[in-house]
């Protein structure tokens, strides 16, 4: 896939937009059908086709997951204009050296107990697919967008659409 010229491969291309956005929205469906939301925090490591959060595995996300395990994922920096959908699959996953790997100090906030919790998780997200919107941001951004906008009679595009195909 081609992202305008740049030579950047879609795992690549992910991780440099996600990279310092340090809380995500993963929505969720419950054995009603039902889409439900929560703020995660991304654990802050390179992409390589897998996300990481810390949960405890009595959650009910967690019950969500194991029975829907279809997620999605949203990241926003809005002093950017940058918007990011993330699909893909989750599962628990229990392995302590994992945990203590991505641990951080300020997770205590969280999980007061630390990586010696007996409930203490990971929920693991597998990308298939992203989508991208990167809108011109600031006050030249939006003016060469909407300048572009009305010398092409409203046909060209303000916002930046990418679609990433992870599998």
């Amino acid at each position: 896939m081609t992202h305008h010229g740049k030579d950047l491969s879609d795992a690549k291309l992910l991780n440099d937009k996600i990279k310092g956005i340090h809380v995500a929205m993963l929505t969720t469906m419950d054995a009603d059908g039902k889409l439900h939301s929560r703020p995660m925090v991304t654990q802050d490591e390179d992409f390589d086709g897998d996300l990481w959060f810390f949960t405890y595995d009595n959650a009910p996300k967690v019950g969500n997951v194991a029975a829907h395990p279809e997620v999605n994922l949203s990241y926003v920096k809005e002093s950017d204009n940058l918007y990011v959908s993330v699909s893909g699959t989750a599962e628990l996953v229990r392995d302590r050296k994992k945990m203590d790997d991505l641990w951080k100090p300020s997770l205590k906030t969280w999980f007061p107990n630390g990586t010696g919790d007996p409930h203490l998780a990971l929920l693991k997200v597998h990308v298939e697919s992203a989508e991208i919107w990167d809108i011109p941001s600031g006050k030249m951004g939006r003016l060469y967008s909407a300048v572009r906008s009305l010398a092409t009679g409203g046909k060209e595009v303000i916002t930046e659409d990418i679609k990433l195909d992870m599998k």
